[in-house]
């Protein structure tokens, strides 16, 4: 054989099983489709969104706050061709890096189309079609935007959110449609810089995979940007009409409504991508949603093809990508690893950010599970007036009967790196009270954790 292990696809799933197998002594290899390693996180997926979400939100603090910080300047254009650009150079270094971790780890990498010949055999479509064959195989090749049906992408007005990082110009009126993260991301981009910004949701809350406390709080946010709001409506058609898009949608009461917009952001989710893979060849099977079946051990039913990341069952999330990918070289390796998928973070990042860890309220109903709930805002923290970002809370759900805590919930400034905490405090089976009891230092938005902490254990925040 070539290689122990090939890895097709080098988003953070694949590039990251690649490293791990690699430092576990194998000999390893690593197949990508495009000329750029780091697949649509790095390319076009989370860094450059998390790039231009931050442009966005100093040309809206240089718009809207600067002066009330005592700093005058004249009023502040958008430099939106600049904003790609530096979006583009962010891309490249973390690209350039992926580069360098492949060298330093000594990884073959095969730039083409990967398709099985058979499970030990993989054919490489690039400049020149080469065979390589291995003892193992990681399948990383992630995920594609889902679209309607009836919705044709002509990727100029109706577009993807691939096509929304690459605009000319700010649209006049950017229609969404799907309230999820990846819409309410990109939006909030574009509504920043002077957009009217129109969501059609289909179900009555935005970003539902979330607790719908979060979902209110940052539809109370967007609403401040002049976000509008079609809760609870199926789009029924969607039209380029020149140089707009004219949206129909219909409430779950029987009206319709018609947007009429210069862009359309169809943002419905993703589904596995698989194209091109010939899984038939290595006897590899999908279920009917096309994600390639596993087990425990994210074996699929070929007992040397392993597949994580977007193409197997989960969230669509890079970080559990990456979990997986050190799951298998781990377990490939004949270690004993593990991952607690309940305790994987979910991150919105607006402006308030919002982050989700463990069980939201709803889901405790639905279990008829007896729980605490403890809520401080961040309004009432010195640290948030400080900074001018009073928007938001931190919401901690703990059993009733142990108080061991079941789920934290943040709407706020730094929610994304806050949610760390209440990742660790669960993974070591923490109480509220446990947290109460932890100085957290004055003053820091952390300090909400505690006070929601306290809120939870006894009813007693000390700042409210």
């Amino acid at each position: 054989m070539d290689y122990q292990i090939v890895v097709i696809g080098s988003g953070p799933g694949g590039y990251v099983a690649a490293i791990r197998c690699a430092q576990l002594g194998m000999k390893t290899a690593i197949i990508e489709k495009y000329n750029t390693l780091g697949g649509t996180c790095l390319n076009v997926g989370c860094i450059p969104s998390k790039a231009l979400l931050d442009s966005s939100e100093h040309f809206h603090a240089a718009e809207h706050t600067f002066k009330i910080h005592g700093i005058d300047i004249n009023k502040p254009k958008v430099n939106l061709k600049q904003m790609i650009n530096r979006k583009a150079e962010v891309v490249k270094q973390n690209v350039n890096g992926v580069d360098f971790l492949m060298k330093k780890n000594k990884i073959d990498v095969f730039h083409g189309l990967g398709a099985f010949v058979d499970k030990h055999t993989i054919r490489v479509e690039g400049k020149e079609t080469k065979q390589i064959t291995t003892e193992k195989v990681i399948i990383a090749t992630g995920s594609k935007p889902s679209v309607l049906p009836f919705i044709e992408l002509d990727k100029e007005r109706v577009i993807t959110s691939t096509e929304a990082l690459e605009l000319k110009e700010v649209p006049k009126h950017l229609i969404i449609i799907g309230g999820g993260v990846i819409g309410m991301e990109l939006g909030s981009v574009y509504g920043r810089l002077g957009s009217s910004v129109s969501v059609v949701e289909f179900l009555d809350r935005i970003i539902p995979g979330m607790d719908a406390a979060m979902g209110r709080e940052l539809q109370k946010s967007l609403k401040g940007l002049g976000f509008e709001f079609y809760l609870g409506h199926k789009v029924t058609d969607v039209k380029k009409s020149g140089e707009n898009v004219i949206v129909k949608a219909e409430s779950n009461k029987g009206e319709i409504v018609e947007l009429k917009g210069d862009y359309c952001l169809v943002s419905i989710g993703r589904h596995p991508y698989t194209n091109g893979l010939v899984l038939e060849n290595a006897g590899v099977k999908a279920d009917d949603r096309g994600r390639i079946e596993v087990d425990e051990y994210l074996r699929t039913n070929v007992e040397n093809i392993y597949a994580i990341g977007d193409v197997v069952k989960g969230p669509m999330l890079a970080h559990k990508a990456e979990e997986e990918g050190v799951f298998v070289a781990e377990t490939i390796a004949g270690q004993k690893p593990h991952i607690n998928y309940h305790l994987i973070p979910g991150v919105v990042y607006t402006w308030p950010e919002v982050a989700s860890v463990g069980y939201s309220e709803e889901q405790l109903k639905e279990q008829g599970r007896a729980y605490k709930v403890g809520k401080f805002p961040y309004k009432a923290l010195g640290r948030a007036r400080a900074s001018m970002d009073i928007e938001g809370l931190v919401k901690i759900l703990a059993d009733k009967a142990t108080d061991e805590v079941l789920g934290v919930h943040i709407c706020g400034a730094r929610a994304a790196d806050m949610i760390a905490a209440g990742v660790t405090a669960m993974e070591y089976r923490a109480s509220a009270e446990d947290i109460a009891r932890m100085s957290h230092a004055h003053p820091t938005y952390m300090e909400a954790f505690k006070e929601a902490a306290l809120a939870a254990t006894e009813n007693r925040p000390i700042h409210i």
